[in-house]
């Protein structure tokens, strides 16, 4: 799971989603069965489709039968699933997950310092004939960390320029690239990213760029087409694997799929998908009701981002509001306009008849659930969230077939939780990938004791303190408290710096301290709670939106 900086320990925040702790991967299990049972479960076949209290058999890796009344066989482990809810595996329409970041990543400079204008196709962010699946890391971080949120199928491109080449759709476990791939070739990816320092480096040299290469592929696959056919007085084809590439998009066979980066990128792609004739796939959608006309006029695919700007966080009750001026006012009601767009784009183009999926392309493992949770606020039903992360992704992906619904013969990729998914406080306990599980447990947050208003005790000294962050593994910090005639203050320190505490709040034997600090870019009001008991203390440090973790600490002897 990611780690994110939190500035509770000194400025270290060891922030994890869900709090929630993985076992061992699949790959580090040994395969001592390949047939599980899941009984007893709302099993969520798809949206709005639920069998209650029913099981699911896997073995070698499909699902193998659902229903009601099922019996383990003999020879399967017997997962308990007692009311819990068991759903297709999430699939991820677009995202980089697994493809490792460039040690020196390449980025456009939009327009400035034009200075080669036939540049090699390499160093033009030409590179069509690359194939994702050749760049794979089984261990790269994302996937564990998607996984842990219920995705356990993504459609994944490579990191480059204006076509950095096709991609493929993977499973989100394995020890080895090969066999995570499930289609390889999947789409042919573009952006508009321009290349540094060369031609195209700004959109409209991309899109004259596009059209020129196109209409080259289209010239070079016709004239292949026709020496085939009748070689004798036409010259030898020559070898060109990146206009090769638009083959199968020329044929309306491979969609080719345009991350685009607001209403703009959003046009210009379906211009081009117009004027040249391509299946295309529009991913990272951001704000696309305001073009409900042009895209179902488009029939592209859509995949929305699951990227969402930061909600405003509530001010404090009782914390006096400062004034600002009409234009700072208007910068405001600006920012929560945009905000509200892009929380409400989803249940508005379903309101409008448009299907789509999600796309993680430049979304956080961390903020999805919570992103979601704004977008169902925002309008959009339960059943239309799970179809945007089961369904339709696998109909517009060509996946129908094999994955997206929880039915006999389908790979067996789950996503089985303690509560309906999508509901406060819901928690994964287990996803399988290709029939093989990890298991999630659920940590026990210890109720903190109730404070006696009327216990003395002293608060002053050096305390050592073990901050409860799943699967971090972090030095203990110290607390030290200054009592200077009934004025506590103190400071945190831990290997990664000092924190100055100036004001404590001692009421009988409850210690309440707080500070701001900066975490993951924004700012963070870390506050803790403790009860202090002779020379031991329990409790919780709080950090804003990223939750609450388990304190525990004891007083260092004095010398």
């Amino acid at each position: 799971m990611m780690k994110y900086l939190l500035g509770c320990i000194c400025s270290l925040l060891l922030l994890l989603p869900s709090g929630l702790s993985a076992q061992e991967s699949a790959e580090d299990r040994p395969p001592v069965t390949r047939a599980f049972f899941l009984n007893n479960a709302f099993v969520v076949q798809s949206p709005g489709k639920v069998i209650d209290l029913g099981g699911v058999l896997i073995r070698d890796g499909l699902i193998q039968a659902v229903g009601k009344d099922l019996k383990a066989p003999a020879d399967a482990k017997v997962l308990e699933a007692d009311s819990m809810y068991i759903y297709a595996g999430f699939i991820d329409g677009l995202s980089n997950l697994g493809i490792p970041k460039p040690k020196e990543e390449e980025r456009g400079n939009r327009g400035r310092g034009q200075r080669e204008y036939n540049p090699s196709y390499e160093r033009a962010g030409i590179q069509t004939e690359r194939s994702v699946a050749d760049m794979i890391s089984p261990t790269d971080k994302s996937l564990s960390e998607m996984r842990a949120i219920g995705f356990t199928a993504a459609h994944v491109v490579p990191r480059g320029g204006m076509l950095p080449g096709q991609g493929a759709v993977i499973l989100l476990d394995g020890d080895k690239a090969g066999k995570m791939v499930v289609s390889e070739g999947s789409s042919l990816f573009a952006q508009f990213q321009g290349a540094s320092g060369v031609y195209p480096n700004t959109d409209m040299a991309i899109m004259s760029k596009f059209r020129e290469l196109y209409t080259q592929a289209r010239q070079h696959k016709t004239h292949g087409q026709n020496y085939a056919k009748n070689a004798r007085g036409m010259s030898r084809p020559a070898q060109n694997e990146v206009l090769d590439a638009f083959g199968q998009s020329i044929d309306g066979q491979r969609a080719i799929f345009f991350a685009v980066d607001g209403i703009k990128e959003m046009y210009r792609a379906i211009s081009l998908s117009k004027e040249l004739g391509f299946p295309l796939a529009l991913a990272d959608v951001t704000m696309g009701q305001k073009a409900i006309a042009d895209l179902k006029g488009s029939s592209a695919s859509l995949f929305l981002t699951l990227d969402l700007p930061k909600a405003k966080e509530e001010g404090k009750k009782g914390e006096k509001e400062e004034e600002t001026d009409k234009e700072k006012m208007m910068l405001e009601k600006q920012r929560a306009a945009a905000q509200q767009l892009h929380e409400e784009q989803a249940a508005m183009l379903n309101k409008a008849g448009l299907s789509f999926g999600f796309s993680t392309l430049n979304a956080k493992a961390k903020d999805i659930r919570p992103n979601l949770e704004r977008m169902i606020k925002a309008g959009l039903t339960e059943d239309q969230a799970l179809a945007a992360l089961t369904t339709e992704p696998a109909r517009m992906l060509g996946l129908s077939d094999i994955m997206g619904t929880v039915e006999k013969g389908k790979i067996a990729n789950l996503v089985v939780t303690d509560q309906p998914y999508f509901a406060k406080g819901s928690n994964i306990r287990y996803v399988f990938v290709d029939g093989m599980p990890s298991e999630y447990e659920v940590k026990k947050k210890k109720k903190k004791k109730p404070g006696d208003p009327e216990a003395k005790v002293m608060a002053a000294g050096d305390w050592n303190l073990e901050i409860d962050v799943p699967m971090a593994e972090m030095a203990s910090p110290t607390l030290t408290i200054v009592d200077e005639d009934g004025s506590l203050s103190g400071k945190l320190v831990s290997g990664m710096g000092t924190q100055e505490i100036s004001d404590m709040s001692l009421d009988g034997d409850n210690l309440t301290f707080s500070y701001t600090t900066e975490g993951g870019g924004q700012t963070v009001t870390v506050s803790f709670d403790l009860t202090i008991d002779g020379n031991s203390l329990e409790g919780s440090m709080s950090a804003g939106s990223f939750g609450s973790f388990d304190v525990e600490g004891d007083r260092e002897p004095k010398k």
